[in-house]
């Protein structure tokens, strides 16, 4: 995945702290010692002997990487929310004294000091992946080293022709994985985008009056301790504890998702409780500024701020799933046994031949034919075959292994915004101050939007749609527009002054005049009015505090229902004053009447029910992990059909226990307001406690830490960049119906690779133990290598087509899962019988053709070869399908016809030059005959072993 260079968030634990860069006080001043030591001197006692043990700090560390349950925060993230909570509960004039500043600010050559000391203020450094870190990993697969080890004995022992098969078969592997990955995956972290820009900061000048000094640095030179200028627009250049502000208003969505501003204030002390990132004193590096101004103190740069180290775990190599391990068990078994029978058989070869070179040979051969040299071929095959069917669903799939990862998922956990919805809102309602349906409402709504020129919102666009579909003739044209008071993030309002085209005309009616409409929060509508009109044609009273009390409580209601909602007030005005002094006479915005609400909402997509119902039946469960509010996740759950039965919020999970935060994420259904961090702690409880194979559905910034954890990330277009890199999978439409595509091609790609891992590693064991045994038997060699590499190459080929096969309806219906124990029974159950047909077959040949013979060797080896080839060909319908093959099942068409081909130039090689030449003879149809009982009893004993299998291990493959 790349290199990812991340510094670290404060020096080791066993550094002293006067060794630490100037994000931290100096361990001599007293302040330091009491922020630091409050919240970690017991645990950090507790460790500091074992520390010191060199062996202890190997095994810790060797350990700690093994299992991240996502219970609680990293010892880094704990840190840096100690050091945050520090500074929003202290006074402003302690805080310069933490970081060693002033409030003139830093001189520059303190600066340029504290810069090189701590290093570029950087998030993150990300080294992209080479070409030839993909190929490394394509090639350093267990099974293709094997295969490289034997190829390179056949080269020693003369055997080119095997040699150059094996390499082969390594390199279409290796081509197919490396073109695959190389050409679509890309993991890196762009925070680099958030801070490439200028940065005010005030710094103070002089040897004997020092004067303070505005400068504009670039966002990379500024340090801790530094006291930047912000306006509307600005970047935080790093984590600040604000000094002063004036109608601050920043836009946190880069870190939680949400598309709501956030108000903040330098005149406040926070207090433990409440959430970081609601802290209204501190600003988070990469937010921005909306609206306002203001001035703070950088306390935290590069790697140490809350943003480096909420995206550190990024790009780091995930830990290998359950079938990598499983497959890397197999190759050590594997191995094992390949040494151990191919130096038996090679000593019993050389005891009776007294042959070396000749018995290593055969001994090659019985390793070859030990190895599932198809396992890389076949499993990349599958995989890429599933990308291609995705990718004409109109989805990339990036990493090849996540199309596997797909059938195992039994979790998705899902963002609402642009995946659940459709990221649009509609217009709902026009309600009155009581809540009945009022088209005054409506018409000064309309207006309000049709005239509004200074930026048009989306809420604006599902006004005029709404009037527009519905048929509604408010005459715009009547109106012309005078001045307009553009919408701002501290007023949060919008208010438009129209008049009649003609107002003498008719003076009597109640649309005729002068007029400010106003539209916006429902609070700040409701702080400008000083009326409000009651029912149709009622009288337009004082606005008293219970009626505001009342009206406020109908907004929550309707909120809590998951709609959004604003107020609409207007105004009459004079008519002989112009716009112009009507703005100058006083404020225009005050003593309106209120007139009503407009409701919002941001529909469910019409596919996403039905998806989540099949992917529901299919047991893959969904959960919402959202930034939105609980009242929102709900509706939009209710409309989906996700139960709602066990929810929480992300502020309730932080002062959850370990356990009981496991517990909350194994119930919850709905996870609301969660920031990244917390998206990423629930899907590392998931994986680690719950056992799950988690999906993770996301499409912003803030799910960039989820997307990565998770075994299978996936992604929209139309995604932030960070999202899409992290992805495994990216979908070009927003519809929830290719994942169920991709889960049932996921299912037939692991369904088709236990297949091929199951049969291949019983034929091959089960051959190669007979083999053992009709060595020991004849004192000879069954097969000379040549010909028991052409078996094994002929039955190699034969498999090729395994990834075309086609699975039973009920294996795709839920998650499959790699089971660590199944394997080995599975062997222990099938294996005899193979060995079974094979001894069956020799005694046959023993007694019935007098095969012991010396003179009958060659007829021998050719009812040999003829028989393991076409038993281990046949193999594959008995374990391909637990019910009764070619009878209940048939195998898909490409699998049939590579049967019969197979099977076909198996029977025939004995009666051609080519078998002239490989040493066989003809067979007499009396043994064709005796197959076909042999493998009649074989189909039936094995489906016997495989009904009791079934009956007591519940599944097949």
């Amino acid at each position: 995945m790349g290199g990812l260079k991340i510094f670290s968030i404060f020096t080791s634990r066993n550094v002293n702290h006067t060794n630490n860069n100037h994000l931290l006080p100096s361990s001599n001043n007293p302040s330091h010692q009491n922020l630091i030591r409050n919240d970690h001197s017991n645990s950090t006692n507790a460790k500091e002997d074992a520390s010191r043990n060199p062996v202890f700090n190997f095994l810790q560390r060797f350990m700690s990487g093994a299992k991240v349950d996502g219970g609680s925060r990293t010892e880094d993230e704990e840190k840096v929310y100690s050091w945050l909570y520090k500074f929003a509960q202290s006074q402003r004039d302690l805080v310069f004294e933490y970081v060693r500043s002033t409030e003139r600010g830093l001189s520059f050559k303190e600066a340029e000091r504290r810069l090189k000391e701590n290093g570029p203020n950087v998030p993150l450094q990300y080294t992209f992946p080479s070409w030839w870190h993909f190929l490394w990993n394509a090639i350093f697969h267990p099974f293709n080293i094997i295969l490289i080890v034997l190829s390179a004995f056949s080269y020693v022992t003369s055997d080119s022709p095997n040699g150059c098969i094996m390499l082969a078969l390594v390199l279409i592997s290796v081509c197919l994985r490396f073109y695959q990955e190389y050409g679509s995956s890309k993991a890196a972290m762009k925070l680099s985008e958030f801070v490439r820009c200028p940065v005010k900061v005030q710094r103070c000048a002089g040897r004997v009056v020092q004067s303070e000094l505005i400068v504009q640095v670039d966002q990379r030179d500024v340090v801790p301790g530094d006291i930047v200028i912000f306006e509307p627009g600005d970047l935080f250049p790093g984590d600040v504890r604000l000094l002063t502000s004036k109608h601050l208003v920043v836009s946190q969505s880069s870190l939680t998702g949400e598309s709501w501003t956030a108000e903040k204030t330098a005149d406040i002390r926070e207090d433990h409780c409440t959430p970081l990132l609601d802290l209204k004193n501190i600003c988070f590096m990469g937010t921005n500024v909306v609206s306002g101004s203001g001035t703070g103190l950088v306390v935290s740069t590069g790697s140490k701020t809350y943003t480096s180290t909420m995206f550190s775990t990024i790009g780091k190599q995930k830990p290998p799933d359950d079938f990598e391990k499983g497959v890397r068990r197999i190759s050590f078994v594997l191995i094992c046994v390949m040494l151990i029978v191919a130096t038996i058989i090679t000593l019993i070869d050389y005891f009776t031949s007294k042959n070396l070179s000749e018995s290593i040979l055969f001994g090659i051969s019985v390793a070859c034919a030990l190895t599932p040299q198809m396992f890389p071929l076949i499993v990349n095959t599958s995989l890429a075959k599933g990308a291609l069917a995705m990718a004409r669903d109109r989805c990339v799939v990036k990493s090849l292994g996540a199309i596997r990862d797909m059938g195992t998922m039994d979790i998705l956990c899902l963002d609402k915004t642009g995946t659940l919805t459709m990221d649009r809102a509609i217009m709902v309602n026009h309600l009155d101050s009581w809540g009945f349906p009022k088209e005054n409402v409506l018409r000064f709504a309309f207006l309000n939007s049709y005239y509004k020129t200074d930026q048009k919102y989306p809420l604006d666009d599902a006004i005029l749609a709404y009037v527009y579909t519905n048929g509604y003739r408010f005459q715009a044209s009547k109106w012309k527009k005078l001045d307009e008071i553009p919408f701002d993030f501290v007023r949060r309002k919008v208010s438009v002054i129209l008049e009649t085209e003609s107002i003498t005309e008719d003076r009597s009616s109640q649309f005729s005049g002068r007029f400010v409409i106003t539209k916006g929060a429902l609070e700040e509508v409701i702080r400008v009015c000083s009326f409000v009109e009651h029912m149709d044609s009622g009288p337009i009273t004082s606005f008293t505090s219970e009626e505001q009390k009342r009206i406020l409580n109908l907004g929550e209601e309707l909120s809590n229902e998951g709609l959004r909602v604003i107020g609409v007030a207007v105004k009459r005005l004079l008519p002989q004053k112009s716009a112009q002094s009507n703005r100058n006479d006083g404020p225009i915005e005050s003593d309106m009447v209120f007139l009503g609400l407009i409701t919002f909402y941001d529909p469910p997509k019409d596919s996403a029910k039905q998806a989540l119902w099949r992917l529901a039946k299919k047991g893959v469960k969904a959960k919402l992990l959202t930034g939105d509010s609980l009242s929102l996740a709900i509706k939009i759950c209710h409309e989906v059909g996700i139960r709602t039965t066990h929810v929480s919020t992300g502020p309730d999970l932080e002062l959850l226990s370990q356990e009981s935060f496991h517990e909350r994420v194994k119930r919850a259904t709905v996870l609301a307001r969660l920031t990244p961090t917390q998206k990423l702690r629930v899907v590392q409880s998931l994986q680690s406690v719950g056992k799950h194979v988690v999906g993770f559905l996301g499409d912003g910034i803030n799910d960039s830490l989820a997307l990565d954890a998770a075994n299978v990330g996936i992604s929209v277009d139309s995604g932030a960049s960070v999202a899409k890199d992290l992805a495994d999978i990216i979908l070009l439409e927003k519809d929830l119906n290719v994942l169920v595509a991709g889960v049932e091609r996921g299912r037939v790609t692991f369904g088709n690779t236990m297949k091929y891992i199951k049969m291949s590693i019983i034929a091959n064991l089960g051959g190669v133990l007979s083999l053992l045994i009709a060595t020991m038997f004849l004192q000879t060699d069954p097969l000379t290598p040549k010909q028991l590499l052409t078996q094994n190459f002929l039955y190699s080929v034969g498999q090729i087509a395994i990834p075309w096969d086609k699975m039973e309806g009920d294996y795709v219906k839920t998650p499959q899962i790699w089971s660590e124990n199944g394997l080995p029974m599975f062997i222990l159950f099938n294996g005899p019988v193979c060995i079974l047909c094979d001894v069956t077959a020799l005694f046959f040949l023993w007694f019935y053709y007098e095969a012991y013979n010396q003179m009958n060797v060659v007829f021998f080896r050719s009812a040999w070869f003829v028989e393991g080839l076409l038993m281990q060909t046949l193999i594959i319908h008995l374990i391909r399908t637990e019910k009764i093959p070619f009878i209940q099942e048939v195998a898909s068409w490409p699998v049939l016809s590579s049967t019969l081909v197979i099977s076909a130039i198996g029977i025939a090689i004995p009666f051609t030059a080519i078998g002239d030449v490989m040493g066989f003879t003809e067979l007499p149809l009396t043994y064709f005959g005796f197959l076909l009982l042999l493998f009649i009893g074989y189909f039936t004993v094995g489906q016997l072993v495989k009904r009791i299998y079934i009956l007591i291990y519940k599944k097949w493959l």
